[in-house]
């Protein structure tokens, strides 16, 4: 290979023209064999390219599906069935808000079942029968609805 001085290139090796027949001048093969052995390396290198971005493409492929999987275990993990007793205190909050026109303050529900804040708000969040709502005049104080009893305004 030529000497490099301070640029690029070879001295004068602003024209291509002439870039490319001092590269040649320096080496012992001749012209042509040098161009053949380079077109070789040259397609040798896009089949490897070509092979890498295929490869590159299945990996996307594949962690794209295993993304897929890995949210569809989390969601089954998320999914918390309800124990025995969570069920028996659902069904008597069911009937506590039927027995009080299925509406309620939520804390008079909480103290007449005799449970904990942490364990009542566990057993809203697992109930799909109700729903919870701040009371209208203050705010800071939430109503349990019984969900067949919510009516859609006219």
């Amino acid at each position: 290979m030529p000497p490099v001085s301070g640029s690029r290139w070879p001295e004068g090796g602003d024209r291509p023209g002439y870039r490319l027949h001092s590269f040649f001048e320096g080496s012992p093969m001749s012209q042509d064999a040098l161009l053949a052995e380079l077109l070789a390396e040259v397609k040798r290198l896009r089949v490897r390219v070509d092979a890498l971005e295929s490869r590159q493409d299945e990996d996307a492929g594949r962690l794209a599906l295993d993304i897929a999987h890995d949210r569809q275990r989390l969601t089954k993990l998320e999914k918390v069935e309800a124990q025995p007793l969570q069920r028996d205190r659902a069904d008597i909050l069911r009937a506590l808000l039927a027995a009080n026109g299925g509406k309620m303050l939520a804390k008079d529900a909480r103290q007449k079942m005799h449970l904990g804040e942490n364990r009542f708000s566990e057993l809203l969040k697992s109930c799909d029968f109700l729903e919870v709502k701040p009371l209208y005049s203050d705010k800071r104080r939430l109503v349990i609805i019984l969900k067949s009893q919510l009516l859609p305004r006219k």
